[in-house]
C-alpha cells in the first residue's frame, strides 16, 4: 500500500512538473504572439479619436436624425475599418483644438482642415482635397467683386483659414490690404459658419469669407439666396492633422486614403454628399 502510494505521489509530482512546463511554454508562446501583434499589428488595437467641428457641413455636422455625420467623418470611418482601428468622432470647440490634440483628448483633427501655413504646428497626412478661401454674399446685395467689399461688414469663423488669409500681409500671399478696406478695417469673427450665414441672412453682415466647400454647401442648401464672388481669396488643400511626430499614423492614413480612392469609396462618398455641395473634382490624393 505504501509502495503504491509512493508511486502515486511520484506520478502526480511528475505530472505537475509537466503541466507547469507546458503552461510556461504556452505563456511564452502567448507573450510572443502578443509581442508580435504589438509590433506588426499595433493598428489593430488603435483608436482614432477624430476632433471635428460639428457645425462644419458637409465635412462634419449634425444630421437630420440628430447624429453626427459628414464627408470627413465617413472617410475617417472607412480608414478605420480598413485598418482594423476603432473610430470615435469627438465634437470639439474648434478654438481649443490645439490644446485638445496636445493633451490627447483627440489624436487627430479631420474636418476640412487647411494645411498651408500650419505645417510647423502639426504632422499632416498628404493633402487629399483642393480648397479655396472665397467670399459669399446675398444674391441681391449688388456686390460682384472683391473691390465692392470696401466699407462692407465681412464675417468669418474664428481661428479659420479664411481669417488667416485676411490678416496675412499681402506680400506673403494674404489679403491684409483688402481687409483694411472693410468696415472697421477688419473682418468680424464668430464661433461657426452656420451662425455667420444666419447673420448675413438677417442683414447684420454683408459678406462671409469661408472655405469653398462651405460656400458650396450654403448655396446648395439655399438655392438662389447666395452667390460666390468669382475671384477667390486664396487656394489651398485639406489634410488630416496629427500631433507633431505622429508620422506613423499620418502615413497609414495617407496610404489608406489612396486605397479608398482606387477602390471607388471616395467617389461614392462624394456622390453621397453631392447635394451638400461636395465635388469629386476637388479630390487630389491619387
Amino acid at each position: 500500500m505504501k509502495k503504491r502510494m509512493k508511486l502515486l505521489v511520484t506520478a502526480v509530482a511528475v505530472l505537475s512538473i509537466a503541466v507547469f512546463a507546458l503552461a510556461g511554454c504556452s505563456s511564452q508562446s502567448g507573450s510572443s504572439a502578443s509581442s508580435n501583434n504589438a509590433g506588426s499589428g499595433a493598428a489593430d488595437s488603435k483608436t482614432l479619436v477624430v476632433g471635428f467641428d460639428s457645425a462644419y457641413p458637409p465635412y462634419g455636422f449634425v444630421g437630420n436624425d440628430g447624429t453626427y455625420t459628414g464627408f470627413d467623418l465617413d472617410l475617417a470611418q472607412a480608414v478605420c475599418d480598413r485598418n482594423g482601428w476603432t473610430f470615435k468622432a469627438e465634437p470639439i470647440d474648434w478654438d481649443a483644438k490645439d490644446s485638445l490634440l496636445n493633451q490627447g483628448t483627440v489624436n487627430c483633427l479631420w474636418n476640412g482642415f487647411t494645411m498651408e501655413g500650419r505645417e510647423g504646428k502639426y504632422t499632416f497626412s498628404e493633402p487629399y482635397m483642393l480648397n479655396e478661401q472665397v467670399v459669399v454674399v446675398k444674391a441681391n446685395s449688388g456686390i460682384s467683386n472683391l473691390s465692392d467689399l470696401a466699407g462692407k461688414t465681412v464675417m468669418t469663423q474664428v481661428d479659420s483659414a479664411a481669417l488667416e488669409v485676411l490678416t496675412e500681409p499681402t506680400a506673403e500671399g494674404g489679403q491684409a490690404d483688402l481687409t483694411a478696406t472693410f468696415a472697421g478695417g477688419a473682418a468680424q469673427t464668430i464661433a461657426d459658419y452656420n451662425n455667420a450665414f444666419m447673420q448675413m441672412q438677417s442683414g447684420v453682415v454683408d459678406a462671409v469669407a469661408c472655405d469653398l466647400s462651405i460656400a458650396q454647401y450654403q448655396m446648395a442648401a439655399n438655392p438662389g439666396t447666395y452667390i460666390m464672388l468669382d475671384t477667390p481669396l486664396s487656394q489651398e488643400h485639406y489634410a488630416v492633422a496629427f500631433k507633431t511626430g505622429d508620422t506613423a499614423t499620418a502615413d497609414a492614413v495617407t496610404a489608406t486614403l489612396k486605397e479608398l480612392y482606387e477602390d471607388g469609396t471616395v467617389a461614392q462618398l462624394c456622390d453621397k454628399y453631392a447635394e451638400y455641395g461636395m465635388s469629386y473634382d476637388n479630390w487630389v490624393l491619387k
